[in-house]
């Protein structure tokens, strides 16, 4: 390089110029070529995001799937081919999973990705705050959309189950509804007389019968048949009312 630098300086500026861009090309070469056997490491976010959007449950709409920003400085060799991703052992679908993103093409490589899952669904919010044991109705809430952590499971959707149940405890303005913060009122007391139900086939059979266990909507008791004596077991559906399907 000393050499090349002497040359240029004893030569005419024109040549001098004409070798300054000769050697710029070559090391722009030389750079283009490096950063092509370089796998974009944007490749590896999208296979990771695909991943998680695979597994997503039927019906799961409105979902907002982030793979965490990868080290700029992070140097792995093109793959020449499609990404792996998958679980990493143990892993399943959540609010925040890891998804190992490897190449077994041209390249052998893994790194584990960080994966962010939220829904953005409609949600009822309490317009107050309220104490344990207090009883709801739809006045008291606020419809709203709202991007929560992980799959839209778990909240508060039919406001009909604010009328069987209390909180189970005390709740600020804002908070947002769950099926776990409704404490079900007990439908049916232990020695009370009770409907079974049982649905086949379209076909609605009811009978007589008393109730072995107290339960609260949607608790599963035992019940005894009054004509047959047999005990079954069935979901409390209402007041007094027991779901004995098969």
């Amino acid at each position: 390089m000393n050499e090349l630098a002497s040359e240029i300086r004893r030569r005419p500026p024109h040549w001098a110029a004409a070798a300054l861009l000769l050697c710029g090309a070559f090391w722009l070469g030389g750079a283009a070529a490096a950063v092509a056997a370089i796998q974009p490491l944007q490749s590896i976010r999208d296979a990771a995001e695909g991943f998680v959007r695979s597994q997503m449950p039927a019906g799961q709409t409105d979902i907002v799937v982030t793979a965490s920003r990868l080290d700029p400085r992070l140097r792995l060799a093109r793959c020449g081919g499609p990404l792996d991703a998958s679980f990493i052992s143990g892993g399943r679908l959540q609010a925040q999973v890891s998804i190992a993103v490897g190449c077994r093409v041209a390249a052998d490589w893994t790194i584990y990705v960080p994966v962010t899952v939220q829904s953005r669904i409609s949600v009822w919010a309490l317009r107050a705050p309220h104490a344990q044991g207090a009883r709801l109705g739809a006045s008291d809430v606020l419809a709203e959309t709202r991007l929560v952590s992980g799959l839209a499971v778990g909240y508060l959707t039919d406001l009909s189950e604010l009328a069987r149940a209390t909180l189970r405890h005390p709740l600020p303005a804002g908070a947002v509804l769950t099926s776990e913060d409704l404490l079900p009122d007990y439908m049916v007391r232990q020695g009370e007389q009770v409907t079974m139900v049982a649905s086949i086939d379209g076909i609605q059979v009811r009978a007589a019968g008393l109730a072995l266990q107290s339960g609260r909507y949607g608790a599963l008791i035992r019940v005894q048949n009054a004509s047959s004596a047999k005990v079954v077991e069935g979901t409390v559906d209402g007041d007094r009312v027991v779901d004995v399907t098969p």
